[in-house]
């Protein structure tokens, strides 16, 4: 098979590497003219930005530093991040030492190094993020990334107890998933203090408080997963807690849903909210949130509400379509699919979804680079490679549990009983577009249940090998391990997996999980999970600016065939219909014991009807969750509640409001304004300036435009006063974003103007101002390029003043009247590339470069992800 050497590292591939991954030197005062190192060129405490350059000059405590985009910068040494690794080679020598020195013998040491260094050369594995940066680093750095913790006991105390457990985990860089369904209802009595709870919503504010502290304390955020079943009597306040401001804001939220849940919505039946009777004498000793459990226990449960399960589905369905969350777990199905079933249950999974896990469950992962396994001769995969890393790669991992420090022997005992391991991949994409499969067809579904039922085959019998040598997970039975719902699928495709579980046992009581690798994907240049590309062209800043740069793999196929287009397999996310998503995510999770991140892209006029029928197709399909991502969607949805009319409402000249994002302003920031505006002026000059502001009709009329622009779809309202423009409406990213708030700005700003005082041509004025301005790139040719929203409120106004030749501003040879809708942003030849709208401002780097990816916000700039 012949491959590419792709080891030595460039651009933002480098910068992750340095700056997450390799071994840094604690004491960067021995700096000296030639080294390679970071350097901060945006020193904020929360988003620091950093780049790769070489020290040029030093002069005693100061540096000059010239980064690879050539820019000179200059440093105080203890500024700087200086590593001992330089190159990818330094890092896997370092790893494979550390996880062979956990072998029985120096014999087993030496032969297992050198499997583990050949096995990671080149990129074949590439281990998760805190295997990378902490083994054989430090004995204080845990090796696993994410956590579950046991729902709370239901106390004041308990509560407590789980949050120092969550902030003690995040402060350690770990992730937290919890289950908070063993919380008592709101308005539910709490006898001794002659109270009422607050209930398990308002407890999961708390736990989101606390993330977002640790986030600004620290140089990595706190990532959170907050989960509730749907039995919970505060499960509809759970649902739609998002479309409140402010009360959940660092939590991705999910929905446990049972099967009898999903049958009652089929059947269109009634479905109880319950919670288990709590004047029972052991409450406080057995409840531990599993009402399965509790009722086994002969113990009664309160119906608090009974309601239809189709509406309760319907607005789960809505708010998903709305904002992206909640998510859906499957729960009770995750469950009988599991290897654990019969002795620890799974209640909850990690931050992304991929990982679900029992009480003190960890994460422990590593992905299998598919993108080397391409087998050009034979056009093929190169199927006998691949199987040897498989083998090897599960031991890696098995030897993760045994080498990494633990700072809560809860974790140690729950890990060393099951000795969970999570075997994933990445460069799927990449694969199946050198094998000229195109993602989502019929073709690829066979493709993904042969490659994946591969390696769950390699993965499960390295497994029985390892036991036979090391002995199996001390919790392994195998009569019962054997009747999960995995190993039944497993046992008969590959009826010699179960015999070898029989006759030499199981090291692990799962293999496989599939999360995001958006960082170390990205590092290693191939697409991240099993996603497909995101889109095969993007932005890369240099000191000349921003420009367009392809993919490797469409700018390798563009170079071999000058002229042509990219062939139908060239395919991205949103070119996909949201189905083939899921059906993707299906055929994957057949194969994997846990569960997979995988987020179904929709476009944005994707219907609640669509929606619905997607999730209950991911149900039907045998997928353990289902996350749907609109493009275009709010990640906070702000209640529509009309301002009280009772209030007796301003004068018209004293306080004309200034517009909104939407008809609907709140009076508050209204008022607010317009105390801005008329601060420090005496009455007198305050009554002359309200008569030159114009103050707003009840109605008015005017034309929206819709521009494609540089941070996604802009509909610009410009209303007339009097026959001119005199408000300015923008629409611009997902409420909340910091896009959707300047965008805001703006057209408060473009309104005050038009409608103050007169000065001449105001609209000409405007435009002159606005037209033109750049940012960090653009969409669109010749007349329809569109350099920011600014120069597209620009031409809106243009074209609705008369200013602007309309033929200048026609789409498909059409010229604009009252709506205007620019051309996409820039396309591959021959393809009808759907545009990716929901970009915003990266706090890293500034750049309107940060999507929603794999279910995490991540910089295609300069590699910054809200979830690493």
């Amino acid at each position: 098979m012949k491959t590419e050497q792709k080891n030595r590292l460039d651009g933002l591939s480098e910068k992750i590497f340095l700056d997450r991954y390799a071994l840094k030197n604690a004491d960067p005062s021995g700096t000296k003219v030639g080294d390679v190192v970071l350097v901060l060129t945006k020193d904020d405490p929360k988003f620091p930005a950093k780049e790769v350059g070489e020290v040029v000059e030093r002069n005693g405590n100061k540096v000059t530093v010239k980064t690879r985009s050539g820019n000179l910068v200059e440093s105080p040494v203890e500024k700087l991040t200086l590593t001992i690794e330089k190159t990818p080679e330094q890092l896997w020598d370092r790893l494979a030492a550390a996880m062979a020195s956990v072998e029985t013998s120096p014999e087993k040491q030496k032969e297992w190094k050198d499997k583990f260094r050949w096995l990671l050369d080149e990129w074949k594995l590439v281990p998760g993020g805190r295997i990378a940066a902490g083994a054989g680093a430090s004995d204080e750095l845990t090796l696993f990334n994410c956590y579950v913790i046991p729902s709370p006991h239901d106390s004041r105390g308990g509560i407590m107890e789980t949050l120092s457990e969550m902030t003690e985990i995040m402060a350690r860089g770990g992730g937290v998933g919890i289950n908070l369904s063993s919380l008592r209802p709101r308005r539910s009595v709490v006898k001794g203090v002659n109270g009422s709870s607050s209930g398990a919503v308002s407890w999961g504010g708390l736990f989101s408080y606390t993330t977002g502290l640790i986030e600004q304390g620290g140089s990595r955020r706190g990532a959170l997963m907050l989960m509730m079943h749907d039995w919970h009597p505060d499960v509809m306040d759970f649902i739609t807690v998002k479309q409140t401001m402010g009360q959940v804001t660092n939590a991705n939220l999910s929905v446990c849903v049972s099967n009898a849940f999903m049958k009652a919505v089929k059947e269109d039946l009634d479905w109880d909210l319950v919670f288990p009777d709590k004047s029972d004498p052991e409450y406080n000793e057995l409840w531990d949130g599993d009402l399965d459990k509790w009722k086994k226990l002969g113990k009664k449960v309160e119906v608090y509400k009974t309601i239809r399960a189709r509406d309760m589905w319907h607005t789960i369905i809505e708010s998903a379509w709305k904002s992206a969350e909640p998510g859906v777990v499957f729960m009770e199905y995750y469950n009988q699919m599991s290897n654990s079933w019969y002795f620890n249950p799974i209640i909850c999974t990690n931050p992304c979804g991929e990982q679900g896990l029992p009480a003190w469950g960890v994460c422990n992962l590593s992905a299998i680079n598919l993108s080397r396994f391409y087998d050009e001769e034979k056009h093929d995969v190169a199927w006998e490679e691949l199987g040897k890393v498989v083998r090897y790669s599960t031991r890696f991992l098995d030897n993760v549990i045994d080498k990494t420090p633990y700072h809560f022997p809860e974790n140690e005992r729950n890990q060393k009983n099951e000795r969970r391991v999570g075997l994933g991949t990445m460069g799927l994409a990449e694969l199946m577009i050198r094998l000229e499969i195109r993602y989502g067809s019929d073709e690829s579904m066979e493709f993904l249940d042969k490659l994946y039922g591969f390696m769950a085959r390699e993965a499960y019998l390295a497994s029985t090998e390892i036991a036979a040598e090391k002995g199996s997970f001390p919790a392994f039975d195998a009569d019962l391990y054997l009747q999960s719902g995995f190993m039944k699928n497993m046992t008969e495709v590959y009826p010699e997996v179960g015999e070898a579980v029989r006759k030499r046992g199981m090291r692990n009581v799962t293999v496989l999980t599939q999360a995001p690798t958006g960082s170390t994907g990205t590092m290693v240049g191939t697409s991240t999970g099993i996603e497909p590309y995101f889109a095969f062209e993007y932005f890369r800043q240099s000191r000349l600016g921003f420009d367009k740069q392809y993919v490797p793999i469409a700018q390798e196929w563009k170079d071999a065939h000058p002229g042509e287009e990219l062939p139908e397999w060239f395919v991205t996310s949103m070119d996909l219909s949201a189905m083939d998503h899921i059906r993707a995510q299906a055929a994957i999770q057949r194969w994997v014991d846990s569960s997979i991140s995988k987020t179904a892209n929709a476009p944005n006029d994707f219907t609640v009807e669509e929606t619905k029928e997607l999730y209950e197709k991911a149900f039907e399909l045998g997928c353990k969750g289902v996350t749907i991502y609109r493009d275009g969607s709010r990640d906070v949805q702000v209640l529509s509640t009309a301002k009280d009319e009772k209030k007796e409402e301003p004068k018209a000249e004293a306080a004309a409001p200034a517009p909104a994002a939407a008809p609907a302003a709140d009076a508050d920031a209204v008022g607010a304004l317009n105390a801005t505006l008329n601060a420090g002026v005496t009455p007198t000059q305050a009554q002359v300036f309200d008569r030159q502001y114009k103050s707003r009709p009840k109605v008015l009329r005017g034309a929206t435009y819709k521009y494609n622009t540089p941070f996604g779809m802009a509909y610009i309202t410009v209303n007339d006063i009097d026959g001119t423009p005199g408000e300015i409406f923008l629409n611009v990213g997902k409420a909340g974003s910091d896009v959707f708030a300047m965008a805001e700005a703006l057209g408060r700003v473009c309104s005050l103007f038009l409608r103050y005082g007169d000065h001449g041509n105001k609209v000409q004025l405007l435009v002159k101002h606005l037209k033109g301005i750049g940012g960090s790139g653009a969409v669109g040719f010749g007349p329809n390029r569109v350099e920011s929203i600014a120069d597209a409120v620009a031409k809106a106004l243009e074209t609705h003043a008369g200013i602007a030749d309309t033929e200048h501003y026609a789409v498909n040879d059409t010229p604009i009247a009252a709506t205007v809708e620019t051309s996409a942003s820039p396309v591959l030849a021959g393809h009808d590339h759907k545009p990716y709208q929901s970009k915003d401002l990266c706090p890293s780097c500034g750049s309107a470069s940060l999507l929603n990816v794999e279910g995490c916000k991540t910089c295609s700039n300069c590699g910054y992800s809200k979830c690493s």
